[in-house]
């Protein structure tokens, strides 16, 4: 690896945690206790903890397979040095799906959300006209880099944490661990459902698309890097923690159902909690919440866009060739969302069949092949197998979930 001087003042874990938990921490969560009904509370906490580690351990080992690489190269140039160019193409065809997708995603679902913010406030926009100002404003954040992204993440998920223990504290104040613990439900039937939670834990810990860009910030430090994956993704598993413990003791089982039949979205999600909690005040801090959530996650996935897009394409690290990449990372996104204002619905379903992709299969690939090739004599250590194993089990067992999903098989919870 090529030795790097560090003679600049490191940078705060801090502002790396922030860059994490702001992509990974975003509007998906709201619906985590919609899909996770049917396994409920424990075996739900017990798959979000399983999902955690295997994320994190397939992260530690592109990081550690990074190490090897000189801290300009990103995710492209090592997948193409250690597993050859079809690999590389694979891996590249599915990261930029899955996240371009997502930023599709957001700038139409938010689009509109933020057009009815603005005009409660006295600015008149149209739909279009607030997803270009979204666009402009994230694509000007993520211009300018890791460091600004940091900072920016580390004031919006400040704002976020405070409405969160605002309105998730009045939450688990009126949790009741009998609904948690389904003890007066009517179905004790928990475990056919939890197969089918899998995809949607998978894409709740996406980040690896940042790490390259956090080891360029952190200027090839891998042990702060290390240090970065673990608190970011912890903080994040907290929050989810935190979120359905207090949806899951306030609505009883039974619930969920009727709120998967109205589309299961935050709107219907958050109805059944005022009808049940009775504040006045509920929608209007989960409405503030929940734009705090889209914005920050929206940052992070596009941020792995550009990073991504700058080193497949071999574009200079100067602020013209960073323009460059973050042009290729929102205008066609934008301009499908201004054309085709619905389309991400059917291509979003499969965001989690390519991220066990890229996140998961191809982490493990890279890690599987430097080892053999550094030491071709001594083979995997007994801790590398294990590695392997898990996170080839846990991506079988996502591809799994999928097949059966569409091929309709996996139980629905009614």
């Amino acid at each position: 690896m090529t030795e790097i001087a560090l003679t600049r003042r490191q940078p705060s874990l801090w502002w790396g945690a922030m860059i994490i938990c702001g992509t990974v921490v975003g509007a998906g969560m709201f619906t985590l206790p919609v899909v996770m009904a049917g396994a409920w509370y424990s075996w739900s906490t017990l798959i979000l903890i399983i999902s955690w580690s295997c994320m994190l351990l397939s992260g530690l080992m592109f990081q550690r397979v990074s190490y090897h690489y000189p801290i300009e190269a990103g995710y492209d140039t090592i997948t193409r040095d250690l597993l050859g160019n079809v690999w590389a193409a694979i891996n590249g065809l599915s990261l930029v799906f899955v996240l371009g997708v997502l930023t599709y995603a957001y700038i139409s679902a938010s689009g509109p959300v933020y057009q009815h913010s603005l005009n409660s406030v006295g600015i008149n926009v149209s739909s279009a006209e607030s997803k270009m100002l979204l666009t402009l404003f994230v694509a000007l954040v993520v211009w300018l880099g890791t460091s600004g992204i940091g900072k920016l993440m580390t004031v919006l998920l400040i704002a976020k944490m405070m409405l969160m223990a605002i309105f998730f504290g009045g939450l688990l104040k009126s949790a009741n661990v009998n609904l948690l613990l389904n003890e007066q439900g009517t179905e004790q039937s928990y475990w056919p459902y939890v197969l089918g939670i899998l995809p949607f834990c998978l894409t709740s810990f996406g980040y690896h698309g940042n790490i390259s860009g956090l080891i360029g910030y952190y200027a090839g430090d891998h042990q702060r890097v290390r240090k970065v994956l673990f608190t970011g993704t912890g903080m994040a598993f907290v929050v989810y923690l935190f979120w359905i413990t207090g949806t899951m003791g306030n609505l009883p089982r039974e619930t969920f159902p009727n709120i998967v039949r109205q589309g299961g979205d935050i709107e219907v999600l958050m109805q059944a909690l005022n009808q049940t909690l009775h504040t006045a005040n509920l929608s209007l801090i989960l409405s503030l919440f929940s734009h705090f959530a889209i914005i920050c996650s929206f940052i992070g996935v596009s941020a792995g866009l550009v990073d991504y897009i700058a080193d497949r394409l071999n574009f200079e690290k100067t602020p013209t060739g960073r323009l460059k990449a973050v042009c290729l990372t929102f205008l066609p996104p934008l301009s499908t969302s201004l054309w085709i204002p619905d389309g991400f619905v059917g291509a979003i379903g499969y965001a989690g069949l390519f991220a066990t992709l890229w996140a998961v299969i191809v982490p493990g690939l890279l890690f599987y092949q430097l080892k053999v090739k550094s030491s071709p004599a001594n083979g995997l250590c007994f801790r590398d197998k294990v590695m392997l194993v898990i996170i080839t089990l846990f991506a079988l067992s996502n591809i799994a979930s999928w097949l059966l999903n569409k091929l309709q098989v996996l139980p629905v919870f009614k």
